[in-house]
């Protein structure tokens, strides 16, 4: 066999092994302390979507000013978040605060088939 037609011929099995594998990206949605239930819905169901596609989701909380004295209720609503994602998603990482926002990763569930 020709050696250049075997170079070819790899760089197009490397071509192909590279088109089916799966990129998991990291999406970010924020909430603020004071997040209203319709608004929390909405976020919650784009969340649930980015868990379906197999994405990674970092669910930041937000503050601003004062609102940094009052952190637990940053943390009542992570522990929210993480209790309506229990079947979808598993916790990566737990709530940490960096700055002025809490953040926690989530990551799907593997599909059991």
């Amino acid at each position: 066999m020709d050696f250049g037609k075997y170079v070819y011929e790899l760089k197009q099995q490397k071509k192909e092994a590279k088109k089916k594998q799966k990129k998991t990206q990291v999406k970010t949605i924020k909430y603020r302390p004071g997040t209203e239930e319709g608004d929390y819905q909405i976020k919650f169901r784009n969340l649930v979507k980015f868990l379906d596609n197999g994405d990674k989701v970092k669910v930041s909380i937000w503050f601003r000013g004062r609102e940094m004295q009052h952190k637990e209720l940053g943390m009542v609503m992570l522990d929210r978040i993480e209790k309506d994602t229990e079947e979808f998603a598993n916790v990566e990482q737990k709530a940490k605060m960096e700055g002025r926002q809490l953040g926690m990763m989530l990551a799907p569930k593997s599909k059991k088939r």
